[in-house]
């Protein structure tokens, strides 16, 4: 069942979400269909385990891969690795063994990954060494140069996902205490959890959570805990069509 409701509304991603249509954002992220991140989420598991599912936040954890669109409805999702696992060994793993379910965006469209994801076709990372994050911006000057206002958007059309993960966790809160059910069953948790938000998000029943998140883009719950071989010219150009983008977004300015 979670599988029905846990995939893209359009397989074939034809349409242009609203998000990205705002004056700010548009035409340079028009072909965007997402965004990417990883999720760490407590469990329970055994002590001869314990080692193997701490991560660098301290405490036993699945590392949980997502995809979500900008309504912000999971599109993908991949539970079940141990927290000390790396974000991009879940993200190879998922394309590559979950390759006939996995989203892959058709030709010129793109994904947001953060800045531990490389840079490549159908996957658009911010600028390294960079000012990044919306606090950063929100509580400093405005942003400054070509890369840092690439970045001021990126990020703020990302952050849709890390707004779906404080949702999740703030609607279902047996998903920061688990209870001590063998793995495979915690596991099912969070995915009929994540099945759950989708169901709510598709049935547009009144839910306060959803609409505080409507109606302020500023709105972050505070229950989100955040968290390959490439070829070499496949990488080279996400990064001429990310510099065209701040090029663009920075001569738009003025």
């Amino acid at each position: 069942m979670s599988a029905d409701y846990i995939k893209p509304r359009d397989p074939g991603f034809t349409t242009v979400h609203p998000r990205v249509q705002a004056p700010q954002f548009s035409p340079h992220f028009d072909n965007c269909i997402g965004a990417i991140h990883g999720t760490h989420i407590r469990v329970v598991v055994p002590a001869s385990k314990v080692l193997q599912h701490t991560g660098r936040h301290g405490y036993s954890s699945q590392n949980v891969l997502a995809i979500c669109d900008f309504d912000m409805r999971f599109t993908f999702v991949v539970a079940g690795w141990p927290g000390s696992v790396h974000d991009m060994r879940v993200f190879n793993d998922a394309i590559q063994k979950y390759g006939d379910k996995f989203p892959h965006p058709p030709q010129g469209k793109f994904y947001l990954v953060a800045s531990g994801y490389p840079n490549r076709e159908g996957y658009l990372a911010p600028y390294k060494g960079t000012k990044y994050h919306l606090p950063e911006f929100r509580q400093g000057p405005r942003p400054r140069g070509k890369k840092e206002l690439f970045n001021f958007c990126h990020s703020s059309l990302r952050n849709v996902i890390e707004r779906s993960f404080g949702v999740l966790k703030m609607k279902w809160r047996i998903l920061l205490h688990l209870p001590s059910f063998p793995m495979v069953k915690q596991t099912k948790i969070i995915i009929a959890c994540m099945a759950l938000h989708n169901f709510i998000r598709e049935s547009a029943i009144a839910d306060a959570d959803f609409e505080r998140c409507d109606n302020d883009e500023d709105y972050m719950p505070m229950a989100s805990v955040s968290l390959s071989q490439q070829n070499g010219d496949e990488e080279q150009d996400m990064n001429d069509f990310r510099d065209s983008i701040a090029n663009a977004l920075f001569n738009m300015r003025g």
